[in-house]
């Protein structure tokens, strides 16, 4: 299972909005057949492991991360290529949410006489397919709020300066973080200040780019968005979210530069984000990193829509009354109101620790 579980994150950021999914098919002690979910309309994990095995299938035992599908979908259910395979067993670590399925797959290899045990590494399978278990329920995007700060919990100097708060190993792992969601969203004042490019790049700025890009999305309720802003140029599609008050002209011109306008409600000034998401989740985006700025995620934790936190925190001193914080908003009135993390994690990237968990 444990082998299961490494070929499915290889499929995360590459198979949405489909769960990714490893499975390994063993006969005496021996692994025969290895697969993972492949891009949608293709195999899932189980037929890839299953064909890889052929014959030998017959009679061995299937670890998969998520239950086999029983339905008629892009394609034919894995169900059935398990049955047709003579695969005497099946260890599945999670049942699968999805209402089509949730708990016929494993009823459906039991009446065909299948031995089923479930639960293996569960832990480890949810937090692989949170997004897709998410989406599949509500069709409202998984959000992940990610930040980097200093020790003092500033993330810019109070002239403005932020490069480079955290490790060089933080950021290339956020931007394996970015390669496993279906889009980053930033606000207008990132755009403005910074000028990112939101991409995923192997390594530092200028190396390698990601052969696939996550969908960008820039909260822009007034159009401000420069015409030259490096999110126009990038590979990958960018959503501009605007207010009904930009001029018919403005819109036009962020049109012919490549940009998609999604037209919402304007609240005090800034866009609708529980409309938002909902409007990204009928475009079957299930997974939205926020990478910024404070205004966006400030908003983003006053209106609950955050599900998930990655903050690194680098061991470093910046001071000054007038920093920025990484979160604004109207924040809480009491410490007992206070956002709080569940199932936390630690990990340390070079002298920097990053904090990971789950708003509930």
């Amino acid at each position: 299972m444990q082998e299961a579980l490494s070929l499915a994150r290889i499929a995360l950021g590459d198979v949405s909005p489909n769960p990714a999914v490893g499975a390994v098919v063993v006969k005496g002690n021996e692994v025969i057949g290895r697969g993972y979910t492949q891009p949608p309309g293709q195999a899932h994990a189980e037929i890839v492991a299953l064909r890889q095995a052929g014959e030998a299938a017959r009679g061995a035992i299937l670890y998969v991360t998520l239950e086999p599908c029983c339905h008629y979908g892009r394609t034919p259910p894995c169900t059935e290529a398990i049955i047709n395979a003579g695969i005497s067993e099946v260890h599945v670590a999670l049942i699968d949410p999805n209402p089509a399925v949730n708990g016929k797959g494993l009823d459906c290899l039991e009446q065909a006489g299948i031995r089923t045990v479930l639960g293996e590494g569960k832990e480890e399978a949810g937090e692989i397919v949170e997004a897709y278990a998410k989406f599949i329920t509500t069709g409202i995007p998984f959000v992940t709020a990610k930040f980097a700060m200093s020790l003092d919990g500033k993330i810019a100097t109070s002239g403005g300066d932020s490069k480079w708060i955290s490790s060089e190993s933080s950021r290339n792992y956020s931007h394996s973080l970015r390669n496993q969601h279906d889009a980053i969203m930033a606000g207008i004042n990132t755009v403005l200040k910074d000028d990112p490019r939101l991409t995923v790049r192997c390594g530092e700025e200028g190396a390698g780019i990601s052969r696939k890009q996550p969908v960008r999305i820039i909260i822009d309720s007034y159009g401000r968005t420069p015409l030259n802003a490096r999110i126009l140029s990038e590979a990958g599609k960018t959503i501009i979210a605007v207010g009904g008050e930009v001029s018919i002209q403005r819109k036009q011109q962020l049109v012919e530069k490549g940009a998609e306008l999604l037209e919402l409600n304007v609240i005090n000034g800034f866009i609708d984000l529980k409309q938002l998401v909902k409007e990204l989740g009928k475009k079957s985006i299930t997974s939205i990193m926020v990478e910024g700025g404070g205004s966006v995620l400030g908003s983003l934790f006053d209106q609950k829509i955050v599900d998930k936190v990655v903050s690194f925190i680098a061991p470093v001193i910046i001071g000054g009354e007038n920093a920025r914080s990484p979160v604004g908003g109207q924040g809480v009135d009491m410490i007992s109101e206070a956002y709080r993390l569940v199932n936390v994690k630690y990990t340390h990237f070079e002298n920097d620790i990053m904090v990971s968990g789950y708003l509930r």
